[in-house]
């Protein structure tokens, strides 16, 4: 399978470097350049792009808008952002807009391709404590009744028990291995209640799950 990848960045300069970089992968193939998130909409909505490398700052409409309205009209496309320090305002805001992942921009040009396959598969590339050292550092900017991606109460009711109880032990950064052993539950058992409890909550990886947990109050953020 071929990986359609869309770069956006406001510097030609960068977009060349990844264009070199993805060009020299047989099953990655760069479909469309664009140097504003306007741009970027138009061209995952015209092409409807596997994978969109996404860059945070830019000028007219930046990244954290463009992710939304992709995430939104392009169900299926991944957006991976590209930013420049790990604890990021900018990556933060690109996570709850629906990003699954972010990468830093110095990153190795293997760590670039990983990444992108990895999204494109449907995995998240941000570690789920990573996501909570963010969530953590600009818990001010969540809202203050929850409900940031409009699930709310009602979407949590909606989990078993055993799910919600998942849920809260992955918004806490545990891996599937480590929900097991804190709740005595088979890893495979685990595995099935993380795929149910993303189902039922409508979230696309395990990244978007721990900041659904931070937004509705079932995690609240370190002291």
């Amino acid at each position: 399978m071929t990986v359609r990848v869309l770069l956006v960045d406001d510097q030609p300069l960068m977009r060349v470097a990844f264009t070199l970089v993805l060009d020299s992968q047989p099953d990655l193939e760069v479909v469309g350049e664009a140097g504003d998130g306007a741009e970027a909409v138009r061209l995952a909505v015209r092409h409807q792009v596997d994978v969109v490398l996404m860059d945070v700052r830019m000028p007219g409409m930046d990244g954290i808008e463009a992710t939304r309205e992709i995430v939104e009209r392009c169900p299926e496309t991944k957006v991976l952002i590209l930013t420049t320090f790990d604890l990021d305002e900018y990556a933060f805001a690109a996570l709850r807009a629906g990003a699954s992942g972010f990468l830093l921009k110095n990153a190795q040009p293997d760590e670039l391709l990983s990444a992108i396959r990895s999204v494109a598969v449907g995995d998240a590339v941000v570690a789920p404590r990573i996501t909570r050292r963010l969530l953590d550092t600009f818990a001010t900017q969540l809202p203050a009744d929850g409900g940031g991606r409009g699930q709310g109460e009602q979407a949590v009711e909606a989990l078993t028990a055993r799910e919600r109880s998942v849920l809260i032990q992955v918004a806490r950064g545990l891996s599937n291995a480590e929900v097991a052993a804190e709740l005595c539950l088979a890893e495979a058992t685990v595995k099935t209640h993380v795929s149910r409890m993303l189902l039922k909550l409508g979230l696309r990886d395990r990244v978007q799950a721990v900041v659904f947990a931070y937004e509705n109050r079932l995690v609240l953020p370190s002291a």
